[in-house]
């Protein structure tokens, strides 16, 4: 089997494109969020878009923060609007832990998608549709706790907007769940943090995974006054997935096996020694930093891929 950087080099260089492929392979790549840690897998994004690889995929999948950097992506903006990340207006819009005093949502992300989206930074909503790169923003369902690919729900922009605030939408911090077609979801993370299985499950052979996570960082459980407070929340509004986030560490660990085992997956995360980002930091240099970090990350392993090899004699 060829490696994930053999792959994509050669449909690289043959031009290779969705639909019009000589190889049977599915060339996947994964977005992981983390809320605010998403600048890392932006950055990673960007550079994905500066070395023209994107056609080379034959699917995006997204997870949370994850789904907004891929749709960027996939609408050719990834590095046009990747601002977003340090502009103190944009952000502290978004995430505002004032909020909570209120009884409001901590996390606005409908302040994003509705607003910023579509009157600040307009997204190419036609674009993402039109894309032959197919798109699949990820949510958990809030009664079943189960993973679900909304890639089949996608029809026009209001679809996609819908996609992009039921990925993203944090329990206890970003407000209700998201209905669609009668059924309601909350944030992607909760079942799929890298969306490894529904990837493989659909066929994938090759994978390539932007990370937001260090090698050297773990996930931990719930701490007891976090079940003590989140609780209710999860109880009146999203049933299913009380489980799931309390064994949050133990489903993270099984994503990272399947990642460390599967034969063809390249993982590009952030450097050892980068900076700790918490799911709701809006300090701006950090972003900032985060956003560079991911792309001189990706650049490093990616380059390559289009560099043409060369003739030996």
């Amino acid at each position: 089997m060829e490696t994930v950087l053999e792959l994509l080099g050669d449909r690289w260089r043959r031009g290779s494109r969705p639909g019009d492929r000589d190889d049977d392979a599915r060339l996947v790549l994964l977005v992981e969020g983390g809320s605010s840690r998403g600048a890392y897998s932006s950055g990673m994004t960007i550079a994905i878009e500066r070395l023209g690889l994107l056609p080379a995929f034959d699917a995006v999948y997204g997870s949370s923060a994850g789904s907004l950097n891929a749709a960027w992506l996939l609408c050719g903006q990834a590095e046009k609007t990747q601002h977003a990340w340090w502009d103190p207006v944009i952000m502290g819009t978004t995430i505002n832990v004032g909020r909570a005093l209120r009884r409001q949502p901590v996390v606005d992300t409908r302040y994003l998608v509705h607003t910023v989206y579509t009157e600040v930074m307009p997204m190419g909503f036609r674009e993402i549709l039109d894309n032959p790169v197919e798109f699949h923003p990820m949510a958990t369902d809030a009664h079943t706790g189960k993973a679900v690919d909304l890639h089949g729900h996608l029809r026009d922009q209001a679809s996609v907007q819908t996609a992009l605030l039921a990925s993203t939408a944090m329990p206890v911090l970003a407000g209700h769940p998201i209905e669609i077609d009668g059924r309601s979801y909350v944030d992607a993370g909760l079942s799929e943090s890298v969306p490894i299985r529904s990837a493989l499950a659909q066929g994938a052979t090759h994978i390539v995974a932007l990370r937001t996570m260090r090698a050297d960082e773990t996930s931990s459980a719930p701490s007891r006054l976090e079940r003590l407070v989140a609780s209710r929340w999860f109880a009146r509004h999203a049933p299913g997935t009380l489980d799931s986030w309390i064994r949050h560490d133990i489903l993270r660990a099984e994503e990272e096996r399947l990642l460390a085992s599967h034969p063809a997956t390249l993982q590009i995360r952030p450097p050892l020694g980068s900076t700790n980002i918490g799911r709701t930091s809006r300090r701006l240099d950090v972003l900032r930093a985060a956003v560079d970090i991911g792309r001189e990350a990706a650049l490093a392993e990616l380059a390559g891929c289009v560099e043409e090899p060369l003739e030996t004699t």
